[in-house]
């Protein structure tokens, strides 16, 4: 359905056909849909989904919109969204409004409610415990699997899951999983202790979610379970949670590769001001550093002086030097967050580049070469000069921008920081050097 479709039909309050259109369509094309509307029209709309659909639509909307939906609903609409909602999902919709807000709906909610969303934001953000949800299905040992599927068909909670179900000591330490399929193909009289399987991996309520997300990569799980300090099963994790983090941590790690202060917030959810403020530290701090450039200019004025064509190929120079090392950072920052290399990698990382450089810049100087001799018709000695500083260049260019991101992580930094304009900001004041100190061995200035 179109979205001039749907305000016609709301504006002409045939919404007995809204609601007809609705049951053919899925929750998240629904969203799409009814959170272009205005706030008034958007309220109208929501009102007209389905209860057993209508918190899973509100999940699925971009967070300005939900929190607008929130403040616009009344008490007791706002109340039954959130007591549908998985509890990580409501724990995020909380994190994001002010606590007058906080308090006013924890006030209406379920005990229950309340217990799960206060103990999810008590863990620090990015963790695995604020990340997992509270709605799974837990089995006591010693049962077998007639009163598993019992308890299990008895248990109200809307589980997030149904891939493993958990079995427990009585104190909730986690002592194995049983599939659904096990359930059903095994005989009903079975103790569940004899056919759990043993879980090789749990994810501690501390760590963090860029490694929460690893583990998924790494053992291709649909979801795990998370543990407290000693061992008791506290929530799970599933992948699309894990979906949300990869792309979360992949945008982080783009801005700050492009020197961009990293925001929660989408592009066009970013006002003005606030774009100004993350952008405009990184840009003074780099006009700062690049007048280095400058200075290095000044310095050898009376060489560019007696040799004017000089400063035609200080641009390319620059610019290939700083291509050169980005495309290293790049290459080794990703590697870096995929965990394909570590510190301990760093000698085999920095060869395999001097290696890759030598090539790269071998090819662009020959190229080079022949155009400043063909084409420019400079001098043999003018050519010689830009080619073997084109050649250095390239070797220090990737050198930096395939150990700094390296030593940036074992100091504790994110490498996403060593990026393209911090490299070549360095590069450029190292092809000024290596150019005016091979010109004035060679010329003789």
């Amino acid at each position: 359905m179109e979205l001039e479709i749907l305000k016609e039909l709301l504006a002409g309050k045939k919404y007995q056909d809204i609601k007809n259109i609705y049951k053919d369509m899925n929750e998240f094309d629904i969203a799409e849909l009814i959170e272009e509307l205005p706030e008034e029209e958007l309220v109208q709309a929501f009102r007209l989904l389905p209860k057993n659909i209508a918190s899973d639509v509100f999940t699925n909307m971009e967070d300005e919109v939900q929190k607008n939906l929130i403040n616009a609903l009344t008490n007791k609409e706002a109340t039954s969204i959130i007591e549908d909602m998985y509890s990580d999902d409501a724990a995020d919709l909380f994190e994001e409004m002010p606590a007058i807000m906080i308090s006013k709906l924890l006030s209406n909610v379920s005990k229950e409610t309340r217990a799960n969303i206060n103990r999810l934001l008590r863990y620090p953000e990015n963790s695995a415990g604020s990340l997992m949800a509270m709605e799974y299905i837990h089995l006591k040992k010693g049962l077998t699997i007639k009163q598993s599927i019992e308890r299990i068909r008895k248990q109200k909670d809307d589980f997030v899951t149904y891939d493993s179900c958990y079995v427990t000591d009585n104190e909730r330490h986690i002592l194995g999983y049983v599939t659904v399929k096990d359930l059903l193909i095994n005989d009903p009289d079975t103790i569940i202790d004899d056919i759990m399987q043993e879980i090789e991996h749990v994810v501690p309520t501390l760590m963090n979610q860029e490694d929460v997300a690893h583990m998924f990569q790494d053992y291709d799980y649909s979801s795990m379970p998370v543990v407290d300090m000693e061992n008791r099963l506290v929530g799970i994790i599933t992948i699309d949670d894990i979906i949300d983090v990869i792309e979360e941590e992949t945008t982080e790690d783009i801005e700050k590769m492009a020197a961009i202060t990293p925001s929660d917030k989408t592009y066009m959810n970013t006002g003005v001001f606030a774009t100004f403020f993350k952008r405009i530290p990184w840009l003074l701090l780099l006009m700062i550093s690049a007048t280095f450039t400058g200075g290095i200019i000044t310095h050898f004025e009376s060489a560019l002086a007696s040799y004017v064509v000089l400063t035609a190929f200080i641009p390319m120079l620059m610019d290939t030097g700083g291509n050169a090392g980005s495309q290293a950072s790049v290459s080794v920052i990703r590697s870096l967050s995929l965990n394909e290399i570590e510190y301990k990698d760093t000698l085999r990382v920095i060869w395999k580049e001097l290696r890759v450089s030598v090539l790269c810049g071998i090819v662009l100087a020959l190229a080079n070469f022949a155009k400043l001799v063909l084409l420019d018709r400079v001098g043999m000695t003018i050519a010689a000069v830009v080619c073997l500083t084109l050649v250095i260049t390239v070797c220090v260019a990737k050198f930096i921008g395939s150990s700094l991101p390296i030593l940036a992580k074992r100091l504790g930094f994110d490498p996403a920081v060593m990026a393209s304009p911090f490299i070549t900001t360095i590069v450029d004041a190292c092809s000024l050097i290596i150019y005016f100190k091979i010109a004035s061995i060679l010329l003789g200035i």
